[in-house]
C-alpha cells in the first residue's frame, strides 16, 4: 500500500510540473487579453487517473506557482486561475469516477467545459474590473460576446485533447510500473470510440482555426 501511495504522489508531482510547464511556456494569443494555454489537459488527467480531489490539488499548486513566478494579476488571477481548472477537471473527474467508461469521459468533459464556463462569466464579472482597471459596465458588455466564447472554445479544445491522449498516457504509466493495471476487460465499441476520436479531431481543428483567427473574424 505505501509503495503504491508512492507511485501516486510520484505521478501527481509529475503532472504538477508539466502543467506548470506548460502555462509558462505555451500561451497562445486568442483575444484582447486572453490566452490559450493547454495546461486543465494535464490537470484533468490527474482527476481521470486518481478522482477529483487529485484534479482540485493540481489545479490548487499549478495556481500558487503561477502566482509566486510567471502572473502578472497576483492572488486574484491565482484564484480565477484555480476556480478555472478545478471547475473543468474536477467536473469531469467526478462524472468519470461515476461512470468509468469513454462516454463517461466525453460527458464529464461537456459537463467540465459547461461548468467552467459559467464560473469564468460570474468570476470575470466580479473580478476582472479589479485587476484590469476597468469599468464593471464594459466588463459586462463584453461577457457574451468574448468571454463566452472563448470559455467555451479554451474547453472544447481541452476536452478533444484530453480525449486523444488520455489512453496513450495511461498505457504508457502502465508500462513504467506507475498506474496499476485495470482489472475490466470489457472495451468500448470499435465503431463507437471511433466516432468518439474523428469528433474529438474534428473539434480539436475549429477550435484551433478559430482562436488563431479570432482578432480577424472579430
Amino acid at each position: 500500500m505505501k509503495h503504491e501511495q508512492v507511485k501516486k504522489l510520484t505521478v501527481l508531482s509529475m503532472l504538477c510540473a508539466v502543467a506548470f510547464v506548460i502555462v509558462a511556456l505555451v500561451r497562445i494569443p486568442a483575444v484582447l487579453f486572453l490566452n490559450y494555454e493547454p495546461k486543465d489537459v494535464i490537470i484533468a488527467f490527474g482527476g481521470f487517473l486518481y478522482g477529483p480531489l487529485a484534479a482540485l490539488i493540481i489545479s490548487l499548486v499549478v495556481s500558487f506557482l503561477e502566482f509566486l513566478t510567471i502572473s502578472s494579476t497576483g492572488w486574484i488571477g491565482m484564484v480565477m486561475n484555480f476556480l478555472s481548472s478545478a471547475a473543468f477537471a474536477g467536473v469531469a473527474a467526478l462524472v468519470y469516477r461515476k461512470k468509468h467508461t469513454l462516454s463517461g469521459a466525453v460527458i464529464g468533459l461537456v459537463l467540465g467545459s459547461v461548468a467552467m464556463t459559467v464560473v469564468m462569466l460570474l468570476w470575470n464579472y466580479a473580478l476582472t474590473p479589479l485587476y484590469m482597471g476597468m469599468a464593471r459596465a464594459d466588463v459586462a458588455a463584453m461577457l457574451v460576446p468574448i468571454f463566452l466564447p472563448f470559455n467555451l472554445l479554451k474547453s472544447g479544445l481541452n476536452s478533444a485533447i484530453t480525449i486523444l491522449l488520455y489512453r496513450p498516457l495511461v498505457q504508457g504509466l502502465r508500462r513504467v510500473g506507475l498506474f496499476p493495471q485495470s482489472s475490466v476487460n470489457s472495451k468500448p465499441a470499435r465503431k463507437g470510440k471511433l466516432w468518439v476520436w474523428l469528433g474529438a479531431d474534428a473539434i480539436l481543428a475549429v477550435c484551433v482555426l478559430f482562436l488563431l483567427h479570432w482578432n480577424q473574424i472579430l
